[in-house]
């Protein structure tokens, strides 16, 4: 593994990114567009928004980064770049590494943009501060960049890469405990929500919201997200099919 690898292809992608405007602005400020309306959709159930919004702040990031970057990964795939990478002699984790550096940054910046929007603007009260509020909804990006990055290599065509998020997010979505407490759920369905990383995003942004200190279950929650984004990174290098031509 090498940093100057991981950093020449980081900026790679950043400069491919740049050329795509639409892209750029569907990373950075979907998510905010998405709690603006959703503020207005209750716009007399100000209570019931600002119940929802810090749960949702996690879960939009999540959505658009796995979308896009799924989709982005897989052009690259289709269009030949990635076979072509193959050839040179770099690890494959400095590819991926890069890949996900580049995402990463954009990532970060998405949740300082819609965490502004929310906390600002749309006056979201949280009792964490928003310093814990930018954490949860950065690393939210990161879990679903990583997850984009790892599915995408089970996708032929960009359709595809689209339908995972029928297939695997939505399920996630339905479970989390945004609609119903999971307590309240059939078992199996809780069993399920257990081992969904969408659940322990949702579960730390209920704990950002409602206590003032950092507590046990928020560390629990960030530690098993962070393991999900490790863990899809390594299984993403692993399905990386260096080229024998």
């Amino acid at each position: 593994m090498s940093p100057h690898r991981t950093a020449a292809t980081a900026r790679r992608v950043l400069q491919q990114l740049s050329h795509d405007r639409r892209t750029i602005a569907l990373i950075l400020f979907v998510p905010s567009i998405l709690m603006i309306i959703m503020r207005y959709v209750f716009n007399d159930a100000t209570t019931t928004f600002s119940h929802l919004a810090p749960m949702v702040l996690g879960i939009f990031p999540f959505t658009v980064m796995f979308v896009v970057t799924s989709v982005a990964t897989l052009r690259e795939r289709t269009a030949g770049t990635l076979e072509r990478l193959m050839t040179l002699p770099m690890a494959k984790l400095d590819l991926l590494l890069g890949y996900a550096l580049a995402f990463a940054g954009l990532t970060i910046l998405q949740g300082i943009i819609a965490s502004s929007v929310s906390l600002g603007l749309l006056g979201v009260s949280v009792d964490g501060g928003a310093d814990r509020v930018l954490l949860v909804a950065t690393l939210s990006g990161l879990l679903g960049m990583s997850l984009g990055l790892f599915l995408s290599a089970f996708a032929r065509s960009e359709f595809q890469a689209v339908q995972f998020l029928p297939a695997f997010v939505l399920p996630q979505l339905l479970v989390c405990g945004l609609f119903v407490a999971r307590d309240q759920m059939a078992e199996p369905l809780q069993w399920f929500a257990n081992v969904m990383p969408l659940t322990y995003i949702v579960d730390g942004m209920k704990q950002v919201t409602n206590n003032v200190l950092w507590t046990a279950d928020l560390t629990r929650d960030l530690s098993v997200v962070t393991g999900f984004v490790i863990g899809a990174l390594l299984l993403g290098a692993v399905t990386l099919r260096r080229s024998q031509k």
